[in-house]
């Protein structure tokens, strides 16, 4: 039998920033402004975690699940402030100075048009970069993914004799998103709602009490260092 080993460094985190609305309504603020700070805080836990050796970070922006449970008010909102973000000349430059390279997975048919093109020119505009990659998660679900696969799937002239693992998840829109390594939640919610069902099979899992834009460098320290401290048997 083979024994367990203790990790290094994760090379792929990948995160669900939950409590944004809580974190607002808790200091009496508007939902904008915890909207607000937690956007600029995924641009902070990107550049820790390119300082702590992270090569892949996968954050979940918007689900399809937000998209179709929450207020026309409250999406409105959200998409007019990453539209505004991924045409912020700051933000590019930090990613550029930084070689972040970022990479935008989900349904973008269900985002407004302004923002669909904004950050697929961001995506273009950093694609030669390779010191960390951003995978954002727009329009994105777990069982959303599964089903794209299996509609591609159905469409290939694919012989179910030939079908492996390998095979169904390069049919995915993830195809590209490696294993993920350590999945950090915050807010003290504790599931993973679906996020990267395929990549997150043996994945490491870390809450945090804090709600998202409370969120700091230490507490990213801190889960990775919990991460190297445990024992990954992968099954065996």
């Amino acid at each position: 039998m083979m024994s367990s080993r203790k990790p290094g460094s994760p090379e792929h985190i990948a995160i669900i920033p939950d409590g944004n609305r809580r974190w607002a309504r808790r200091r009496g603020l508007k939902l904008l402004q915890g909207y607000s700070m937690g956007i600029d805080k995924v641009i902070d836990v990107g550049l820790w975690a390119k300082m702590l050796g992270v090569k892949t970070l996968s954050v979940w922006a918007l689900s399809t699940e937000n998209l179709t449970g929450r207020s026309k008010h409250e999406i409105s909102l959200l998409s007019k402030l990453y539209t505004k973000a991924v045409y912020d000349k700051k933000i590019l430059k930090m990613l550029s100075d930084n070689h972040a390279r970022v990479n935008v997975i989900g349904n973008l048919s269900l985002l407004p048009e302004k923002l669909r093109k904004g950050l697929l020119l961001l995506q273009e505009k950093t694609s030669r970069y390779s010191d960390l990659s951003i995978n954002l998660l727009i329009g994105y679900g777990g069982k959303d993914d599964l089903t794209f696969a299996l509609k591609r799937l159905c469409a290939s002239n694919i012989s179910p004799k030939d079908l492996n693992s390998k095979t169904i998840g390069s049919m995915l829109m993830t195809a590209n998103v490696p294993d993920v390594d350590l999945i950090i939640r915050t807010s003290g919610e504790k599931r993973l709602s679906g996020l990267l069902p395929w990549q997150s099979n043996y994945s490491e899992l870390y809450f945090s009490r804090k709600y998202w834009p409370d969120f700091n460098r230490n507490d990213l320290k801190r889960a990775i260092d919990t991460y190297k401290r445990r024992e990954r048997r992968f099954g065996r």
